[in-house]
């Protein structure tokens, strides 16, 4: 059975617990976590893909920029809620035309905003997004409190 390797805090205050099995891959290098328990009794919230718009709606043609931008989305979106990164349980991330020399933006991405708390995450390669010029999106499950 796997046993927690960080614990935030016990499920009365509502917080999430990180699990990453010392006989699994340790995936927090790349920026995630193997799995997240959400405590019983818990609200949860569906944030929707954020890509890299700006206020505007304006898309840089750079990736990277993109990503950063679609983060900081992701950030407003959690502020709305009055959540903070650490109460994010999953991340779905779709990237378009994903290869190995993406992964360093992502993983810096990622950490940048949530730091050693890691939400469990799944990358999806995608051939296209719901508008052209997007090259990346991310959605999110939160633990509202």
């Amino acid at each position: 059975m796997a046993v927690p390797t960080t614990t935030m805090a016990s499920e009365n205050d509502l917080k999430l617990t990180i699990v990453n099995p010392e006989n699994l891959y340790d995936p927090t290098p790349n920026g995630y976590s193997t799995a997240v328990i959400v405590p019983t009794g818990a609200r949860l919230a569906y944030i929707s893909g954020q890509g890299g718009q700006d206020a505007s709606g304006g898309l840089s043609p750079e990736f990277a920029v993109q990503v950063k931008q679609a983060y900081a989305n992701l950030r407003s979106a959690l502020d709305s809620l009055g959540a903070k990164p650490d109460q994010v349980a999953k991340l779905t991330v779709f990237v378009v035309d994903h290869d190995m020399s993406k992964l360093g933006v992502l993983t810096e991405s990622v950490k940048e905003m949530f730091g050693d708390t890691l939400p469990a995450q799944t990358l999806i390669p995608v051939p296209r997004l719901a508008v052209d010029p997007m090259l990346f999106e991310v959605e999110a499950v939160v633990l509202l409190k």
